[in-house]
């Protein structure tokens, strides 16, 4: 008997668009939270019913991006500076004290440092590599309990991290650290990934391009580079909050749950190039 008719002979699962992608009910976090990507991210959880708490370092910014995600469904406000393990362990406690489980780990907090390379100093890459790379790995490390309360065999719990198209592809700026940091949250990935599928949670990676982000702010708001970035981008544009939310979900969602320790460019194809 073939494989299509076992197929066709079975039990079939549910196959339509809530069965596959709805996250209802489910609880997220998302680091940087407050803007671009994150609150993307943030926004396009909250739309589809998942309650999201979300981080920032500065607490104005964190609480006005919450407040206006709560009018679409159920967003938390916890500042906090994940640069540091005093405020990894300080947003650890209070989450944990409201939830017993999170099924959702969003790590997209990010820095970014330039200078030529003849000058670019030691303090570019301890400030980058601390936010984009030690950071992810010890809060996830530290939220491993609850997530480990939420993964099933059926249902993993799921942990993004947010990359970058550069830590695949040479940069054209002198953001060395930046470059760097990504490629090593991709191997990260991987890595972790390898060892937590046994416990059902699944570790992927999303590679942006260009977003509208105060990283990219430098670039989008002067005519000439942000003419440069579109027309050098196959898709003829930058990325919509339509474009990382949907990869998101995807991998959050049930017809992710066969996607473990991959990297996802989510850029228009300029990593293809």
């Amino acid at each position: 008997m073939t494989e299509a008719s076992n197929y066709r002979n079975a039990d079939h699962p549910a196959l339509d668009l809530t069965s596959l992608f709805g996250l209802s009910g489910r609880v997220a976090i998302v680091t940087g939270g407050s803007r671009g990507i994150g609150y993307m991210i943030a926004a396009g959880l909250v739309a589809n019913g998942v309650k999201v708490y979300i981080t920032a370092r500065k607490a104005a910014a964190c609480d006005a991006a919450a407040a206006e995600l709560s009018e679409h469904g159920e967003c938390i406000s916890i500042p906090g500076d994940m640069s540091t393990p005093e405020g990894i362990d300080a947003f650890v406690a209070a989450v944990t004290a409201q939830e017993d489980q999170i099924d959702i780990l969003v790590n997209n907090a990010g820095a970014a440092w330039g200078a030529p390379l003849g000058e670019f100093p030691a303090i570019g890459f301890d400030k980058v590599m601390d936010i984009n790379v030690k950071a992810p790995f010890m809060l996830t490390q530290a939220l491993l309990p609850q997530l480990k309360a939420s993964g099933t065999a059926e249902d993993p719990a799921r942990v993004v991290m947010i990359g970058s198209i550069d830590g695949i592809r040479v940069p054209h700026g002198d953001n060395y650290s930046y470059s760097a940091s990504k490629a090593a949250i991709h191997m990260m990935t991987r890595h972790m990934a390898a060892h937590l599928v046994g416990e059902h949670i699944l570790l992927n990676s999303i590679a942006p391009g260009p977003f509208p982000s105060k990283m990219m702010a430098y670039m989008l708001e002067d005519e000439e580079r942000s003419e440069f970035v579109t027309s050098s981008n196959p898709r003829k544009r930058i990325g919509t909050a339509q474009d990382i939310a949907g990869a998101v979900i995807f991998l959050s969602s049930r017809a992710g749950a066969y996607t473990t320790g991959t990297v996802i460019p989510v850029d228009g194809g300029i990593s293809t190039l």
